[in-house]
């Protein structure tokens, strides 16, 4: 570590793991040693979930529906990360090499640093070379759990091409060996098993979960640590390595198809486990066979409940997206919805928001009664103005993060009326639900 300057792949994580936090200097010592890296013993990922309720859109019917899904998050001990970080840093320099010498640079789109440029962008650009093409199929395909299926054998063999070798470096297969021979403890038991609050886990002064010789008794010995749920197949999401990982997975197969899309006059994006193909018409079904065929060769799952297939054609003088069935409808992409002319937000979308501002008008009206109580109760003058302050941070365009200004940065960039008009009943529904 040069004149006390982090190095830039180090980062500080205050969250309570089997090791303690490390100093830059330390970090660096221990992942620029490929020889310790090599001999490095990686403690299990911490992992919970949590419930999410989504809206979703029944196909049939058009009526929204309340959707729970569970989603899980497991993370690294803290000189663990650093490795996964380190290491992240060095493939990525290759991985970025060889995108600039496929010509995949504009292809792939997510987990890389492409000038400030969000999925509006992203949406924007797929949108706008349709408008261009005019007459064109789009062919918009997603993985079924992602990262839960990925094949160790495909991701070693990809991590080696990168680097040039045929078999990994000893520091390397270490590191690829404790993603996908990885093991998880559950937060809660672990939590449970050393009277760990949730909600204050660095109370009296805590800075580890325990001591080198509890993790062998009380957690390793206890039965508290189970193997990669998935398997023999799957990677942990939520390493500083992970996303990397799942683009170098990609690479052949993004190569291959974006040489094919190219050949036939055609665009080729991918975000994640988003894949987008706008290509000629005549070549619809070819393209699906073929990118369904390859992505069989990756081991990895097509979720047929997003698939989607489009036709843009001129309909009374407009350009228009149709389904295979002859049927009006548009293309969803990224959180968009585009028809052949205009841009909209998804219903979905703007019904979740309408229902965590009803819920947050709720509570802060709960709030500002229990407040004004108490004020009452020592002569002071009540208030009703603080709250609506927040409100309006929170669910108003005057707030700098939330719905409502990521929806009119999206109308702004993407030139889109459209979703200002949706936009615009939104305050309105705001200032009613306050006044209610």
């Amino acid at each position: 570590m040069k004149n006390n300057v982090l190095p830039f792949w180090y980062v500080k994580r205050n969250y309570l793991h089997f090791d303690v936090p490390v100093s830059g200097a330390k970090a660096e010592k221990i992942v620029t040693s490929a020889t310790s890296v090599a001999r490095h013993a990686f403690f299990p990922f911490i992992s919970y979930s949590f419930q999410l309720t989504k809206l979703d859109k029944d196909a049939s019917t058009g009526k929204l529906y309340r959707k729970p899904k569970s989603r899980g998050v497991a993370y690294s001990s803290h000189v663990d990360s650093h490795i996964y970080a380190y290491y992240a840093s060095q493939l990525s320099s290759l991985y970025e090499n060889q995108v600039e010498k496929t010509g995949l640079h504009e292809s792939v789109l997510a987990f890389r640093k492409l000038d400030g440029k969000s999925n509006i962008h992203f949406a924007d650009d797929a949108f706008n070379y349709i408008r261009e093409k005019e007459e064109c199929s789009v062919i918009a395909l997603d993985f079924s759990k992602f990262f839960d299926t990925l094949d160790h054998s495909i991701l070693k063999n990809e991590w080696s091409k990168l680097l040039q070798v045929n078999c990994l470096p000893k520091d390397h297969y270490n590191v690829f060996r404790s993603l996908t021979k990885f093991s998880i403890v559950d937060r809660d038991e672990l939590f449970k098993e050393f009277g760990i609050s949730q909600y204050n886990p660095k109370a009296n002064g805590r800075n580890r979960v325990c001591l080198p010789i509890d993790f062998r008794n009380k957690v390793r010995g206890a039965g508290l640590v189970t193997p990669n749920p998935n398997g023999s197949m799957g990677i942990p999401q939520g390493s500083p390595i992970s996303a990397l990982l799942s683009n170098i997975y990609m690479l052949s197969f993004d190569e291959q198809m974006k040489s094919y899309v190219d050949a036939i006059g055609g665009k080729y994006f991918r975000y994640c486990d988003d894949m987008l193909f706008i290509v000629p018409s005549e070549y619809r079904d070819t393209v699906e066979s073929l990118a369904i065929s390859k992505i069989a060769a990756l081991k990895v799952q097509i979720n047929s409940d997003k698939t989607e297939i489009r036709d843009f054609r001129f309909h009374d003088g407009k350009l228009c997206s149709f389904d295979e069935f002859g049927k009006q409808k548009p293309l969803q992409y990224l959180g968009f919805l585009f028809d052949g002319h205009s841009i909209f937000l998804r219903s979905t979308a703007l019904a979740r928001y309408s229902e965590k501002m009803k819920g947050g008008v709720k509570l802060a009206k709960k709030t500002m009664d229990k407040e004004n109580r108490i004020r009452k109760s020592k002569g002071e003058p009540e208030q009703n103005q603080l709250y609506r302050r927040k409100l309006h941070r929170l669910y108003s365009y005057r707030g700098r993060r939330n719905f409502l200004s990521y929806g009119y940065r999206a109308a702004k960039i993407m030139n889109s009326k459209s979703i200002k008009k949706q936009l615009k009943p939104l305050w309105q529904r705001l200032q009613d639900e306050i006044d209610k």
